[in-house]
């Protein structure tokens, strides 16, 4: 039987921009609840809820002070109870998004294991003496500087991967994984559908041999983790994988192996940044490049025995139609573009809380209106070294995180319908426009494409478990491609480009499944206009 993930489609919330229920300008638990029916009518099968455990907020909850707690922002235990069961009863399962590989450093054991070297926590995290004078070795943090933090009171350094308040578990302490899976196993008994693993390649990590992802111990740990938690159970688990090639992918999603479902490979992320630099470094994407790495991920893992994770946007990444389409004039047609092409491949598609509605970045003129952690330090390191301003800015509204991060869009009222209160991020001004009540009201809008795409997922094997096979020589700026299951057969074209583009194909048109221009007639010598896609079946 086809595991219910496969045909599914997940639908990520970020809690504190979804919808606030008590106005105190930061989204709720009980706020998604209120939105059930919402999403219910989208037609999602789960929700990726970003985390809402407690902690300080240095890393918007992606630094955990308490697994087993709810932070006190998005409400209580008894709202996050209510809101598994509501989502139940329309059929929805909550993912819960679970960082394991550090804490913050409020975390009960981080506050024992920085008193003394000898104190039983101290081992669950990663001390190392300084080496003449300074840090262990050369490793770096993600969000800059060194990965190593010097703690005064026992005179040597904690690994940190990311902000200095989150510092690296360790994960060769058998006594500290047994913590982790008996928390897995106290969410699992609540009723939850899977886990969104943080990034999750890290954990086997060896900082004395500067190996940060895909350690030696990174497989081994895994499958003592699916051992301990959910084995034998209905669960979908993905884990967040930067670093992952389709070889890598396998390893990871191979029911045989019993680590993951499936993971979030991110090759097309780099491929606007220069080479070998950070994301900050921009270049224009290569649609040529775009449409490889696209292909490559569907034609070089074996779907009889690993899975994949399909998706544009999430709360990392900047809005895909500011980004890689246009957000102005072809705002409509590219947001519903990158919808057909993503959905109808093969794998399980991820739906970013306002992707439906064609939500856009949102620029700002000045880093005091920056929220985010990431852009924050890089602005400032960078100026210190001579960047100037302007330069940072525009890295900033091209590739920060803040782009996603803005609240839901769900009407013309103040705040978007947001919060009654002032929100804790400026809402994108187009809010006017661009918004639920906007979106369910034109029976043309880009929601109503995402919701046919999931009705056509869930009524054809075909989109789950047909053969993809691209066509080739069409120019860089048309991906076409097959979707093949016994006899049936599916064409999907899309002009990745905002000029016309011709194609001609021998194919016989049978019937038009879905378009964002009106449906063509037949396949011979077409005008694809501006960022047209449709999906077709064909003799």
């Amino acid at each position: 039987m086809t595991a219910w993930w496969k045909n599914a489609v997940v639908y990520q919330v970020y809690p504190k921009s979804f919808q606030d229920s008590n106005g105190d300008g930061i989204g709720d638990i009980k706020g998604i609840t209120s939105r059930l029916d919402y999403l219910a009518k989208l037609g999602i099968d789960a929700i990726w809820l970003s985390p809402v455990y407690k902690s300080p907020g240095i890393d918007n909850g992606y630094d955990i002070s308490d697994y087993e707690e709810i932070d006190p922002q998005y409400g209580t235990m008894e709202d996050m109870d209510e809101l598994i069961q509501e989502a139940k009863k329309r059929n929805i399962r909550i993912v819960m998004d679970l960082v394991v590989n550090h804490t913050s450093d409020k975390h009960k054991w981080f506050i024992e294991s920085r008193k003394s070297k000898d104190n039983p926590y101290r081992d669950y995290y990663i001390w190392r003496d300084p080496v003449e004078g300074h840090e262990p070795n050369e490793l770096t943090s993600a969000f800059s500087g060194s990965a190593w933090k010097f703690d005064k009171k026992t005179g040597q350094y904690y690994l940190h991967f990311f902000a200095d308040q989150q510092p690296d578990l360790n994960w060769k302490n058998p006594e500290l994984r047994q913590k982790i899976y008996d928390m897995m196993n106290f969410w699992i008994n609540k009723g939850i559908g899977g886990f969104r693993m943080d990034v999750i390649e890290l954990i086997g990590k060896d900082p004395d041999k500067m190996i940060r992802e895909n350690g030696p111990m990174l497989h081994p740990y895994l499958k003592e983790m699916n051992e301990h938690t959910f084995n034998g159970k209905d669960l979908m688990t993905v884990g967040e994988t930067w670093n992952a090639t389709p070889a890598i992918a396998e390893e990871y999603s191979d029911p045989a192996r019993k680590e993951l479902s499936m993971v979030f490979q991110f090759e097309n992320q780099s491929l606007d940044q220069q080479a070998g630099k950070e994301k900050w470094y921009l270049r224009k994407l290569d649609l040529g490049e775009l449409k490889k790495v696209l292909v490559k991920w569907q034609t070089q893992i074996d779907f009889n025995h690993a899975w994949n994770s399909l998706f544009w946007e999430n709360h990392d990444i900047p809005r895909v139609i500011s980004r890689w389409g246009n957000d102005k004039e072809y705002r409509v047609q590219s947001a519903k573009m990158f919808a057909i092409v993503l959905h109808m491949m093969h794998g399980t598609p991820y739906i970013y809380n306002g992707e439906e509605i064609g939500m856009t970045n949102c620029p700002v003129k000045n880093i005091n209106e920056v929220e985010d952690i990431e852009s924050i330090n890089m602005y400032h390191e960078r100026l210190q070294k001579g960047y100037s301003k302007n330069e940072l800015l525009r890295s900033i509204n091209t590739k920060g995180r803040d782009n996603a991060r803005t609240p839901m869009q769900w009407s013309n009222k103040e705040n978007s319908g947001f919060t009654e209160g002032t929100p804790w991020l400026h809402v994108n001004p187009n809010y006017q426009n661009i918004n639920v009540q906007a979106a369910l009201g034109d029976p043309d809008s880009i929601f109503y494409t995402y919701q046919k795409l999931i009705k056509l997922r869930h009524e054809n094997p075909i989109v789950v478990d047909g053969d993809f096979k691209l066509i080739k020589n069409t120019g860089d700026n048309i991906l076409a491609y097959y979707r093949i299951l016994g006899n049936e057969k599916w064409l999907v074209v899309a002009n990745l480009s905002e000029n016309k583009e011709q194609l001609s194909l021998e194919d016989e048109l049978q019937k038009v499944l879905i378009s964002n221009y009106p449906p063509k007639s037949n396949l011979k010598n077409m005008t694809l206009e501006p960022y047209e896609a449709f999906s077709a079946i064909v003799k």
